[in-house]
């Protein structure tokens, strides 16, 4: 019976320290890169990502939010979009 509740207590531990390592994991790659999303440059319309390759008519827009299929609140340029992710507060200015 006590070998039985060491095994459980360490394999607990085991998942709990895994756990721990991936949101650490998908906080550190949220915080360096924004959202990118392909939208057509003039109507500011969500794409398919195919748009934004091959030649196609997209372009890549960093940050901001989907509202009813239309991007706001980023930019085109990735490094003048603010970047978040846990723990880091601050308010957004639109960013361009």
């Amino acid at each position: 019976m006590t070998a039985n509740r060491r095994r459980l207590r360490s394999g607990t531990v085991v998942l709990g320290s895994m756990g721990l390592l991936a949101v650490s994991l998908v906080s550190c790659s949220s915080s360096s890169d924004p959202d990118k999303r392909c939208v057509n440059p003039t109507t500011y319309k969500k794409l398919a990502d195919k748009e934004c390759r091959d030649g196609g008519s997209g372009r890549y827009y960093y940050g901001g939010s989907v509202h009813n299929g239309t991007v706001s609140g980023g930019g085109f340029d990735k490094s003048t979009v603010k970047r978040g992710g846990i723990g880091h507060g601050g308010s957004d200015s639109g960013g361009g």
